[in-house]
């Protein structure tokens, strides 16, 4: 996997699929990697060229100190395309990488064809949540709000059934890097890009 250079902070990047096929990139939730995508890569790489990284605090990727913001995040992607010299590409993002998709779409949309945006957000009226999780795991690490954000990913009866995925997905989260965690919060804190959205002119799908 290659590490990117994005004005300072490595990022890891991984290039599969199919050569010549239509560009795909993923981006992860908060406090996943790009492994969260491995149950789809099998389908997804018979038709794309799928493009995972991991976001700046996560993974193999760096932790640059905090602040970071959604801008910051997407002017990370276009250093990736721009390092694999790849114009444009479509974009699928789940929660996290799903709010980085608005800007994207918004702030450079000559750059992405069609978008997903999964189970995301643009919006936080009340940021108490977020405050009381940065509270949480600065007193008590990640493990603190682990069992609580895996309820919040999965339902109980998927638990149940599924413990052994349930278990890599909270080691996933478990193993993320307490500082870059913390930073994607205090971001998502002050999330408002309410007034981007009227600025996307790509097809976008919303789950």
């Amino acid at each position: 996997m290659p590490m990117i250079d994005a004005d300072g902070c490595l990022i890891s990047v991984s290039v599969e699929g199919r050569d010549g096929g239509p560009t795909l990139m993923l981006s992860n939730s908060l406090g996943c990697t790009l492994q969260m995508w491995e149950p789809q890569m099998k389908a997804l790489t018979q038709v794309f060229r799928v493009i995972r990284y991991d976001r700046r605090g996560h993974g193999k990727s760096s932790v640059p100190p905090a602040p970071y913001t959604m801008e910051r995040f997407g002017r990370d992607v276009l250093a990736i395309l721009d390092d694999l010299n790849i114009e444009k590409v479509h974009w699928c993002g789940l929660s996290m990488g799903g709010m980085v998709g608005q800007w994207l779409g918004a702030n450079a949309p000559e750059r992405f064809g069609k978008l997903i945006l999964a189970n995301t957000s643009c919006y936080y009226a009340e940021p108490t949540k977020w405050l009381e999780r940065i509270d949480a795991v600065k007193k008590g690490g990640i493990a603190a709000v682990a069992d609580a954000v895996i309820a919040g990913w999965l339902t109980q009866d998927f638990r149940e059934r599924e413990p052994q995925i349930t278990a890599k997905m909270k080691s996933m989260l478990l193993a993320s890097p307490v500082e870059g965690y913390l930073a994607c919060c205090e971001a998502l804190s002050t999330l408002d890009q309410r007034e981007m959205l009227a600025k996307i002119k790509s097809p976008t799908l919303v789950i």
